[in-house]
């Protein structure tokens, strides 16, 4: 299909390109030269903005703990629910879920706010066949899955004596085999100790029997990272998530990465900051501290983060840092489920209701925004809930309208807690996202982090994603907060790989896109030596046999391959 879009706003923070009048030319599911309008679809974008498919960098849209997590509450299912139906002489299947959507109105839901693409961020390797079987059965997006590394025995092993050559080769390996994209690390030797009923608080405390320490797995996975000249950086959920007083480790953790450059990216993300970024002595006294956060992350010009926002609904909270799961529900006294897969991470999911009347939800929210408000340089802030911890994703536009319009945020407070204007700066901060800005953090910072150079630009060679939205830049007014949000709910447009997937606010067409996965090779002798080591440690520790863990590019829709070729690794000083 040729489609000319004429006349739009067009919103490229790749490209240099801020609300300029331009038409955009797709052929063959890509962005062209200029073409004769003869046998091409012509769609009028007058009054409109345009702008690259938007990216979500860190969702838990498909793995095992998501599926628990829609076990674990049914009564999510009855707040959100699609039917069947035709459209065009399309059928579109059935879904459910408010927090945890099914898997495919899971991307009906994305394609309807101009996404066309998402990366579940906790992959654990032993359920990988599982989580790309959910990843395949999610329509219209792009997709991909970051590698859960952090509690790793072989990792913790390798850093441990010295041999960071051999880690690097050990993850190049598990890379491959589970067809990950990234090296994640999550709560970095806290989710072995919790094996032992313990975990860690300290980024010096030692991980049991491995005698390790948070700060040495995190060292070590970013000079990894680096060594294998990986397109995405470590992906960290560092230590002490959810927990008072937590902003002194999060700023200690951002200063590891001194030393460490990538002429392309930063070198360390700190993933739902937001998380990571509370003051006070206990919860009475909870406060934001996303000031000092934000603060530390203009002067670290080598490390970004994803923000995590809250938003203020009844959700369901997993992530693979067990303890914490185990806290928050010990605080709750809600339903909880935990399990450990084989030596490599120990998920939990427990309900959460964030409650505009409650102080420590307000000041949540207000973390959340003051982050995004205060770090200087857009391009180093991505826009997340962490899906669905903070709240669901389809609350974006919400989000998108807070950052936009500082009424909004007025406005919003009035019903909120008394706690938010004590606790918290967000009503003295004046600033006002404008669409450029939006474009970056939705679209351009994450794809861009990603290393994903044919996402998130509307240039000549990039993919056909667009996103076209009902909103005319020259009228409008940040006070009627509620038509950018509704704007941005329901895409004008949203165009996937060259074929239009909704119209008007309404998916019209169905189809399945690629996911992408990193395949390093490197050196032969090198990986011989750690294949030795898998298999001795398998057929002697672990309940489960090697074979478990490759995925056959059978489990992947339109496997997409990230080559990186290292002739020899390197050590990093």
């Amino acid at each position: 299909m040729k489609i000319i879009l004429k006349n739009g706003y067009v919103y490229d923070p790749i490209n240099n390109i801020n609300g300029e009048v331009m038409d955009i030319f797709i052929k063959d599911g890509k962005i062209v030269n200029e073409f004769r309008e003869k046998d091409a679809k012509v769609i009028d974008c007058k009054g409109k903005v345009v702008m690259p498919g938007a990216i979500d960098i860190h969702s838990h849209i498909a793995g095992g703990k998501v599926n628990t997590g829609r076990i674990l509450r049914p009564e999510d299912h009855r707040r959100f629910v699609i039917a069947r139906k035709f459209k065009n002489g399309k059928f579109f299947r059935s879904g459910a879920g408010f927090s945890v959507p099914s898997t495919r109105i899971t991307g009906y839901l994305y394609a309807k706010m101009g996404y066309t693409m998402a990366f579940t961020p906790a992959l654990p390797p032993l359920m990988a066949r599982h989580t790309h079987e959910e990843l395949s059965s999610i329509p219209i997006i792009d997709k991909g899955a970051l590698t859960l590394m952090g509690n790793n025995w072989f990792v913790m092993k390798y850093l441990k004596a010295g041999e960071i050559e051999k880690c690097a080769a050990f993850a190049a390996w598990l890379l491959k085999a589970v067809k990950g994209y990234a090296i994640k690390v999550v709560n970095p030797g806290g989710g072995e100790a919790w094996g032992w009923g313990k975990n860690v608080t300290s980024l010096e405390d030692r991980v049991p029997y491995f005698d390790i320490t948070p700060k040495e797995i995190i060292e070590g996975l970013m000079k990894v990272n680096e060594m294998l000249k990986l397109p995405h950086s470590e992906h960290l959920h560092t230590i002490n998530l959810g927990r008072v007083g937590n902003y002194e480790t999060t700023i200690k953790t951002m200063k590891l990465a001194r030393g460490l450059e990538n002429r392309d990216r930063h070198v360390l993300q700190i993933t739902h900051a937001q998380f990571h970024s509370y003051g006070g002595e206990s919860w009475k006294s909870f406060e934001s501290k996303a000031y000092e956060v934000a603060k530390a992350v203009n002067k670290m010009k080598n490390v970004a983060i994803d923000v995590g926002f809250v938003t203020l609904d009844p959700t369901t909270t997993m992530t693979a840092d067990g303890p914490m799961e185990y806290y928050l529900s010990s605080l709750t006294h809600l339903k909880w489920t935990n399990k450990d897969i084989e030596l490599e991470t120990a998920p939990g999911v427990t309900p959460y209701n964030y409650s505009p009347k409650s102080a420590v939800s307000s000041v949540q929210w207000a973390v959340g925004l003051e982050l995004a408000l205060l770090v200087e340089d857009p391009w180093r802030v991505m826009l997340t809930t962490d899906h669905p911890n903070g709240g669901p994703f389809i609350r974006y536009p919400r989000i998108i309208a807070w950052l936009m319009s500082r009424k909004y945020r007025e406005d919003f407070m009035k019903n909120m807690n008394k706690a938010v204007e004590k606790r918290a700066i967000i009503s003295s901060l004046d600033r006002e996202y404008d669409l450029y800005e939006i474009a970056i953090i939705t679209r351009a910072s994450q794809a861009r982090a990603l290393g994903l150079k044919e996402k998130g630009h509307l240039g000549v060679g990039a993919d056909a994603d667009v996103a076209v939205y009902d909103i005319n830049p020259e009228e409008l007014n940040t006070a009627e907060y509620e038509k950018i949000e509704r704007a941005f709910s329901n895409a004008y447009l949203t165009i996937k790989s060259g074929e239009i997937v909704v119209k008007e606010g309404e998916v019209v067409n169905e189809f399945y896109g690629k996911t992408y996965y990193v395949d390093v090779e490197v050196e032969e002798e090198l990986m011989q030596e750690v294949e030795r080591d898998l298999d001795y440690y398998f057929k002697r520790y672990y309940s489960v046999n090697l074979a478990n863990y490759p995925v056959s590019l059978d489990y992947l829709t339109n496997p997409t391959k990230i080559e990186r070729k290292i002739e020899r690794v390197k050590v990093i000083k």
